[in-house]
C-alpha cells in the first residue's frame, strides 16, 4: 500500500495538510543522498503519512545555485506541476520541523521502512538500471529503437563500446519531460522517475530547478523537437495565464523562487506555447545527466 492510500478518503483533510500541520517525527536518514535526507511521518489528528524531510541546514552548497534555496524549488516543482494538472510530484510542502525549515514530501510508494534503514529511498523504488525490470529507460546494443520507444542517444558503456539509451514513448513521461523544461530541471535521472503499481508515475528531487540560465538536463529528449500534444499546449496555456503577476500562484512562487526566476519560468512556458514543440538541447549545457539513474 502507497503512502498515500494511507490517508483516510475524507474531503477535509488533504495530504498537503497533514504535511504541513502535523507533527514531524523522524525516524531515519537516506544514507546515499548527496543532501541531508530524513525519512519522517507527519501526524495530524490521528492521522499519519510517512514522507520525507530534507533541512535545508543539511543542503550541500552548489556553485551555480543560491545557498540554502534547493528546499523552496522543490516546493515549487510541485506548485507548478498541481498548477499544470499533471501531478507527477507528490505533495510537497515548506515547513519547520525537528532539525529547522525543510522541505517535506509524501513518500510514495511502498516499503518506506526497510529503505529508510539503507536498503534504498526515494530514486530508486520501481526503477532498475538502465534496461532492468520495470524501468522506463534502457541501453540497447542496436542502431535505433524498437517500436514504443524513443532514442535519445549513444552512451559509452566501457571498452570502446557505445549503447544507444532509449525511453518508452509513454504519456506519463511526456508530463514529466514537459515539466523538466518549465522549470528547467538540471538533474533529470532515471532513479528519479518513481512508478507505482497503480500506473501512476511520480518524479521526485527537484532541487536545481527555475535557474535563470538554460540548464535543463534530462533523460528524456526522445521527443526534442517533437509537436507537443495539444492537451499538454493546452496545460502550459492555462498555466501562463496563472503565472500572471496578481495570480496566487505567482505569489505563492515569489515567496519560494526569486522575480528573475518567475519571470524565466515565465518566458520559457510562454516559449514552450509558441513553438509547440518538446524542446532540444542547447549544447552550451552537458544534456544529458550522468551517472543515468
Amino acid at each position: 500500500m502507497s503512502a498515500s492510500e494511507r490517508i483516510p478518503a475524507q474531503p477535509d483533510v488533504t495530504a498537503d495538510e497533514v504535511l504541513a500541520r502535523g507533527e514531524l517525527t523522524v525516524h531515519g536518514q537516506i544514507t546515499d543522498a548527496s543532501n541531508t535526507v530524513l525519512y519522517a511521518t507527519a501526524e495530524l489528528d490521528g492521522r499519519s503519512v510517512a514522507c520525507v524531510y530534507k533541512p535545508v541546514a543539511g543542503e550541500r552548497p552548489l556553485w551555480d545555485f543560491p545557498e540554502g534555496t534547493l528546499a523552496q524549488r522543490e516546493v515549487a516543482a510541485y506548485e507548478v506541476s498541481r498548477a499544470l494538472g499533471f501531478g507527477v510530484v507528490p505533495p510537497t510542502v515548506l515547513r519547520e520541523g525537528p532539525f529547522g525549515t525543510g522541505m517535506c514530501q509524501l513518500w510514495v510508494g511502498d516499503g518506506p521502512d526497510a529503505e529508510a534503514e539503507g536498503e534504498g529511498g526515494p530514486g530508486t523504488e520501481g526503477v532498475g538500471e538502465p534496461g532492468g525490470p520495470g524501468s522506463f529507460l534502457a541501453l540497447i546494443d542496436a542502431r535505433e529503437p524498437e517500436p514504443g520507444w524513443k532514442a535519445v542517444g549513444f552512451a559509452e558503456v566501457g571498452a570502446g563500446r557505445t549503447a544507444l539509451l532509449v525511453h518508452t514513448d509513454d504519456e506519463r513521461l511526456r508530463r514529466v519531460a514537459t515539466l523538466d523544461a518549465v522549470i528547467n530541471n538540471a538533474d533529470r535521472k532515471g532513479g528519479r522517475l518513481l512508478p507505482l503499481a497503480d500506473g501512476r508515475l511520480y518524479g521526485i528531487d527537484h532541487g536545481v530547478t527555475f535557474h535563470t540560465e538554460n540548464k535543463l538536463r534530462t533523460l528524456l529528449w526522445g521527443w526534442a523537437g517533437e509537436p507537443l500534444p495539444e492537451g499538454i499546449r493546452e496545460a502550459l496555456r492555462a498555466l501562463g495565464g496563472q503565472l500572471a503577476d496578481e495570480g496566487p500562484l505567482y505569489a505563492r512562487l515569489r515567496a519560494l523562487i526569486t522575480e528573475e526566476e518567475c519571470e524565466a519560468l515565465r518566458s520559457r512556458t510562454a516559449a514552450l506555447v509558441a513553438t509547440g514543440r518538446f524542446p532540444a538541447p542547447g549544447g552550451k549545457w552537458p544534456a544529458i545527466p550522468w551517472p543515468l539513474v
